[in-house]
């Protein structure tokens, strides 16, 4: 792998871990366009890094309030929106593992995404704020971000779905999902790092894994910024195609044997 082409997954990884159209799914189909597809256990580790580094960054405000009082109602809000992902993850680890490795669902899972981001829009708008938040409200939100263990189920796609059916209000459900990103990247990362330390990862390049993390960080930043201002006043709907039409092409050239 070069350089380059760290560059331009880096960029898949940074944009599309906050796009709700999923970063995994993307990252699959952008290592098959390069042909990397055995590609990847230590870049990928770098990636989600570069993407925390970027949430890290976006909320700093927040995250030097729960160091300096780590046992605020954040903390316990973030620990329940957590939990599903977690237990479900556990108990079913090699199942998702043989899922991502094929990929054989991945077109289904693309559709499943688009129509849970147009379900999203068919009801009326919340007007819950952070402090209106509810342990059931993060609970049933992070049941929704372990549909994402599926690797083209998008986590942003389906926490803001969720958020948005508690009836928080737009700018306030895109906000709590890239905070509840955070533990589930710092969870993928050490599950990563311990396969990586096992010797299971592929050598590459120093300059390749810097540039895929830097490349990762930036345009992880750009897109939460992003999607927090553009779900405020716009719509899902135009990822809900997205997903939808993008999920049929690949069901499309898996059937004729392209894929």
């Amino acid at each position: 792998m070069n350089w380059l082409e760290a560059f331009l997954l880096g960029i898949i990884q940074g944009l599309t871990e906050f796009l709700p159209i999923s970063s995994t799914g993307h990252l699959y189909l952008g290592r098959h366009l390069f042909g990397l597809d055995e590609a990847g256990l230590f870049l990928d580790t770098m990636l989600h890094i570069g993407t925390l580094i970027a949430v890290f960054a976006y909320y700093k405000h927040e995250f030097i309030k729960i160091l300096r009082n780590p046992f605020s109602r954040m903390t316990y809000l973030l620990i329940v929106g957590t939990i599903p992902a977690i237990v479900i993850g556990l108990l079913f680890k090699d199942f998702f593992e043989e899922i991502s490795k094929t990929g054989i669902t991945i077109g289904w899972e693309f559709i499943a995404t688009g129509l849970f981001l147009y379900l999203a829009e068919r009801g009326k708008s919340g007007k819950k704020k952070m402090e209106d938040l509810t342990y059931q409200d993060a609970l049933f939100i992070g049941v929704f971000q372990a549909f994402a263990i599926f690797p083209a189920i998008s986590r942003s796609g389906m926490t803001i779905t969720a958020a948005l059916w508690r009836k928080l209000d737009r700018e306030t459900a895109a906000y709590f999902s890239f905070l509840l990103s955070t533990p589930a990247i710092v969870g993928g990362i050490m599950l990563q790092s311990i396969d990586v330390l096992k010797g299971k990862a592929e050598t590459i390049s120093s300059t390749s894994l810097a540039v895929g993390a830097i490349s990762a960080a930036f345009f992880g930043y750009i897109a939460v910024s992003w999607m927090i201002s553009y779900l405020k006043q716009h719509s899902l709907k135009i990822f809900a195609y997205y997903a939808c039409g993008l999920g049929v092409i690949i069901l499309m050239l898996q059937f004729a044997g392209i894929f």
